[in-house]
């Protein structure tokens, strides 16, 4: 009899576990709506001004494991650049006028494809996580042109000089935290912050890459449905 009991008392501490994993067991997929906010950057006489837009996230996502979980990604926002030379020195002994490099802005499109390792505990029907991961930033000019405006003391009403646009790739290092809201059994709320950490891109040949790193930071709102 004591060792039915004992068996028994396994049997239930084994359906137990595998119940609480089952419930704890999450696949979805989510779509979310952000700002991207980057940051600007200085370097090789040159200073590159991001503008701050709106995006979306798509994202499918599995957690089968408290601390083991993982998911694909794919965002958009627009990512409109602007250069400016901080210094045009004319050569020594030139009798030329030396040029002032106003403000050349490329519009273009920010694309990110990420894959990324969740952590994450379940609180009733709140489920916080974080996440850290990689992907690839591909951003593209809207245009294959952009205008690059000149000054001069003989030409002080300026000039506008069309200049090439190129696509950029650039690898990405990503890291998030969030909080999943359950509110109906297949249908919740995700809210979460994530950071992308690369190198700022150069959509122009006109100008010497910054080459520097630059942040986007990204809070998001969104909605996700478990499957």
């Amino acid at each position: 009899m004591q060792i039915r009991s004992i068996y028994r008392a396994f049997l239930l501490a084994g359906v137990f576990v595998l119940g609480g994993m089952a419930g704890f067991a999450q696949t979805d997929v989510a779509a979310s709506l952000y700002g991207a906010f980057t940051g600007t950057t200085t370097a090789n006489g040159v200073q590159q001004s991001p503008s701050n837009a709106a995006g979306g996230l798509l994202e499918l996502r599995h957690i089968g494991k408290p601390w083991f979980g993982y998911e694909g990604t794919y965002s958009f926002n627009r990512a409109n650049q602007s250069y400016t030379q901080l210094a045009f020195a004319c050569p020594a002994g030139s009798l030329l006028p030396c040029f002032t490099a106003q403000a050349a802005p490329v519009k273009a499109d920010a694309h990110e494809v990420t894959a990324d390792w969740i952590a994450s505990v379940k609180l009733a029907n709140l489920r916080p996580f974080t996440l850290a991961g990689a992907g690839m930033i591909f951003d593209v000019p809207v245009s294959g042109q952009a205008s690059f405006v000149e000054c001069s003391i003989l030409n002080p009403l300026c000039v506008s000089i069309p200049v090439s646009t190129k696509t950029t790739t650039k690898p990405a290092f990503v890291y998030g935290a969030g909080l999943d809201w359950g509110l109906l059994p297949h249908l919740g709320l995700r809210l979460q912050y994530r950071g992308n950490l690369y190198k700022a891109p150069n959509l122009t040949s006109l100008f010497t890459s910054t080459d520097k790193f630059t942040h986007t930071a990204e809070p998001m709102l969104g909605i996700y449905f478990r499957l």
